[in-house]
């Protein structure tokens, strides 16, 4: 064996020696529940024990739990109501002698009369192109197609004789001969023959007479100005 000569340093010299770990059965238990407190004061800290916990702070988290499911409940009756009363509408449009609005979420835009020195035969209504319009009533169309200055167009003859005409469609959905009920799709909004832009032109005529739809169709329950129907007003007061 080499003996250490005295230049060289002295690694351990005015150091403590760390004692070797007993290898005792007492030393492994008392290292393990050393550890294991260890464990269950990081778990205390990350998920503290439920009787540590504020009282009112539970009951916040418990109304919290109770009013989300509340609200998913209402949601879920809010949703069934709707169904349940769009459900009518459809029924009553089939069953009854209704008159309803072409489309909704328009702007009522040039009224029937009197504009740049001519007769405006109808209203527009200004509506993005290809919103879908309907059947103000039930009837024959007469006419599905292109026609002339109102571009492509609907006729629709109600049972009473009267006529409604749609005009400047981008689309027509229905043919020549069909027979259709109040609601049901006629058409697209559109921009054809002479059109100043994206609107529904409607016409009522009686006799070959072209009559203001505004009053028309309010003794019938629906409100052109005001955008409302009767059948809607029964339906959501039901």
């Amino acid at each position: 064996m080499r003996q250490r000569l005295s230049s060289e340093p002295d690694r351990y010299r005015g150091r403590r020696r760390v004692p070797t770990p007993p290898r005792s059965r007492y030393a492994a238990v008392v290292t393990t529940a050393f550890v294991g407190a260890g464990l269950v004061a990081l778990g205390a800290n990350a998920l503290p024990d439920a009787k540590s916990v504020s009282p009112s702070v539970l009951d916040e988290l418990k109304q919290a739990s109770i009013t989300s499911q509340d609200a998913a409940a209402r949601a879920d009756a809010d949703a069934a109501d709707r169904d349940s009363r769009y459900s009518q509408v459809a029924k009553a449009g089939a069953e009854q002698d209704v008159w309803l609005l072409p489309l909704h979420g328009y702007d009522f835009n040039s009224p029937f009369g009197m504009r740049w020195g001519k007769m405006h035969t109808g209203v527009d209504l200004v509506a993005p192109e290809g919103t879908p319009y309907v059947a103000i009533h039930a009837g024959t169309v007469t006419k599905a197609g292109w026609f002339g200055g109102y571009g492509y167009a609907v006729i629709v003859q109600h049972p009473d004789g009267s006529e409604a005409i749609y005009g400047h469609s981008s689309a027509v959905s229905v043919q020549e001969g069909q027979q259709v009920k109040a609601g049901d799709q006629l058409g697209l909004v559109g921009n054809t023959g002479h059109s100043y832009g994206s609107h529904l032109h409607l016409e009522i005529h009686v006799n070959g007479q072209p009559q203001d739809p505004v009053p028309w169709l309010q003794d019938r329950g629906a409100d052109i100005q005001l955008e409302t129907e009767a059948l809607y007003s029964e339906v959501a007061a039901s």
